[in-house]
């Protein structure tokens, strides 16, 4: 129960004078019994909690909508993924067949280069002859006639130029009598091929 005293402020009108305001003052007595406030209490908890409680509801809410869509894109990059590691592994196919038919080209030409190569050097060098040629893998083996010493070491020199060969060595040189209106040596060259 609320009780207001208009008494009060009645006399302090009139003890001040008459022109000023006089304030007046409201007496509350008790406001309320503990039960209600106790309720009142409950009901602001109550309120808070429902507006905490729908704010992670909608949190929730819309963490499960972004992971539904999450889940979504991951299916189709997961798509995406796996075309493209078939791609990659066809394209692997491909480049090592490609690498299979390179290789078989580049054996191929190899007698046909090595001939180009010994033959070229040969028609460069002045008085030398080849009487056979015998390619053993790694190494080339060269017989044949010169008119001199130099000869021979001008077709060694040449050989190395080229940069077919790495290590060119003498197995044998000698002069050849059989030959009377002339001066003839004959020579083996072991000649070992660079790796390309």
């Amino acid at each position: 129960m609320i009780r207001i005293n208009l008494l009060v402020a009645a006399k302090a009108k009139s003890k001040r004078g008459g022109g000023a305001s006089a304030m007046s003052t409201m007496e509350m007595g008790d406001v309320a019994s503990p039960k209600l406030k106790v309720l009142v209490v409950l009901v602001l908890a109550a309120g808070l909690n429902y507006g905490y409680y729908y704010r992670l509801d909608k949190a929730g809410k819309s963490i499960a909508t972004q992971m539904k869509a999450a889940e979504q894109k991951n299916r189709e990059l997961a798509d995406v993924k796996a075309q493209y590691l078939e791609r990659q592994r066809q394209a692997d196919s491909y480049k090592r067949r490609v690498d299979v038919i390179d290789q078989l080209r580049a054996g191929q030409g190899g007698p046909v280069n090595l001939m180009n190569t010994i033959g070229d050097t040969i028609n460069g060098t002045e008085a030398v002859w080849l009487s056979t040629m015998k390619d053993q893998g790694n190494s080339v083996a060269i017989e044949g006639m010169a008119l001199s010493t130099d000869a021979v070491a001008t077709l060694i020199k040449n050989l190395q130029n080229t940069g077919y060969f790495k290590n060119i060595e003498i197995k044998e040189t000698y002069q050849d009598d059989s030959f009377k209106d002339m001066q003839a040596f004959q020579f083996t060259l072991t000649c070992e091929k660079a790796k390309s």
